[in-house]
């Protein structure tokens, strides 16, 4: 996480360095075994990812509540002691002058030397990753409600969840994304935009852009689709085929996501971009304003890319969805659909054979991508597990294609429906399957 989060430097910040507001009276971080009830939470401190609620600002008037905090992993909070019970005397506080001055010394440390999350491997970043998806789902849910509500998007629970996606895929660049592929028809809408945000930010990072825009192309990932909150269920839920008029209906959620977009005046240009384009193709045929090449931006290119593969290697109501591997491979035969060169790019940061992708050895042996080999596209790591051959299954090894030049190799890609293989994605995620969602 970036050091100015990992500070809980609450968000009337900007207004201290304005001088518009002198509130160090009234605002104390206290530790949360001092919280009581009659006490007005300001914020909390740490990722809003750590406690129960979704809502920041609110009176403490139940024990339920102080129980739900006092059991989350929230060390600390801010209390407005103007709007609430005070600490008693003698009990630990800071008041927003102490916090600055530590503030300050963190940030300094910090610039010395920033240390990016340590490098994780599938097993455990899967493990974090199940947690953090669940989370995030159930974020996306409540923004996207407020968001049909008419309310306006808070772009710090954008950003805190977007960092929290980014920290991740620094761990381990591929697990959260293949995790994201497993949702259900019926969380399509929303793990669709947080699997599309780590999309955005694996491919931003792989086309070499800095942090601030890897964070910018990870928000638009994740509010991409905002609009469709503005199409009814009935045609957005559709386990059928649409209707012209239905699908022209459909087709009215970039624009309905941009205008709710604009009302957060703190979202950026780029971002409104994307929701706005992610629907262009390359070669002008797509939609809202049949833009084509450069006309649309870097953003809006990489959006229409990860927007459609996450759509087609996901289960819909009315479609199963496609192999990893096999959905690149008809994605790349779409001429005109895509920004050539973003797409080799986005493939280098999958793969050609992502993970959780069924594939043929030369020895007759059938297995699952495990993970993606550091300069080679074509030599992953598979757990085998059946012979081809005989038509048996085979004890489970996990071998390393780059160790085996010459005596093993990839031949082609597999159908796991026409195999009859029922639950080969807890091959690779080592997650049981036949559970409904994997994210609560």
């Amino acid at each position: 996480m970036r050091p100015m989060m990992a500070l809980c430097r609450p968000r009337f910040w900007r207004m201290l360095q304005r001088q518009e507001l002198s509130v160090s009276i009234v605002l104390k971080r206290i530790p949360v075994s001092d919280l009581m009830v009659g006490m007005y939470i300001h914020e909390f401190c740490g990722s809003w990812m750590d406690h129960p609620f979704w809502k920041g600002r609110f009176l403490l008037d139940s024990e339920r509540d102080l129980q739900r905090v006092r059991e989350s992993d929230v060390a600390e909070v801010w209390i407005d002691v103007a709007k609430g019970v005070d600490v008693a005397e003698g009990q630990a506080s800071q008041t927003v002058a102490e916090v600055e001055a530590e503030a300050e010394r963190r940030l300094q440390e910090a610039a010395q030397g920033s240390v990016a999350p340590a490098r994780a491997s599938l097993d455990q970043e899967v493990r974090r990753a199940l947690k953090l998806c669940a989370q995030a789902k159930a974020a996306v849910v409540q923004m996207f409600s407020d968001a049909r509500m008419g309310q306006a998007i808070v772009l710090e629970h954008v950003t805190e969840l977007v960092q929290e996606i980014s920290d991740s895929v620094l761990r381990h660049p591929n697990a959260l994304i293949s995790l994201a592929r497993l949702k259900t028809s019926d969380e399509y809408t929303y793990m669709h935009s947080v699997a599309v945000c780590a999309l955005m930010i694996a491919m931003a990072r792989q086309l070499g852009l800095s942090e601030e825009h890897v964070r910018e192309a990870g928000e638009a990932g994740l509010l991409h689709d905002i609009g469709k909150m503005a199409i009814p269920d009935a045609i957005l839920n559709k386990p059928g085929k649409l209707t012209d008029a239905e699908f022209g209906t459909m087709r009215s959620h970039p624009e309905a996501g941009a205008r709710m977009l604009l009302d957060c005046r703190q979202i950026s240009a780029l971002v409104l971009d994307v929701c706005l384009h992610h629907h262009e193709k390359f070669d002008g045929s797509g939609y809202p304003h049949r833009l084509a090449g450069e006309q649309i931006s870097l953003f809006a290119r990489m959006g229409a890319v990860c927007d459609v593969y996450d759509a087609i290697t996901s289960d819909r109501p009315y479609k199963k969805g496609w192999d990893p591997a096999e959905a690149i491979r008809k994605m790349a035969e779409w001429k005109g659909h895509f920004d050539p060169q973003l797409f080799q790019a986005f493939v280098k940061s999958l793969g050609i054979y992502p993970i959780g992708s069924l594939v043929r050895l030369e020895s007759g042996r059938l297995g699952v991508v495990m993970e993606q080999h550091e300069k080679s596209l074509l030599t992953p790591r598979i757990k085998v597990f059946f012979s081809a051959r005989s038509k048996m299954p085979i004890p489970q090894e996990v071998i390393d294609l780059a160790k085996l030049a010459g005596r093993d190799k990839i031949v082609g890609r597999e159908s796991a429906e026409e195999w009859g293989f029922k639950h080969i994605e807890e091959l690779w995620s080592g997650i049981p399957a036949g559970k409904g969602s994997l994210f609560g």
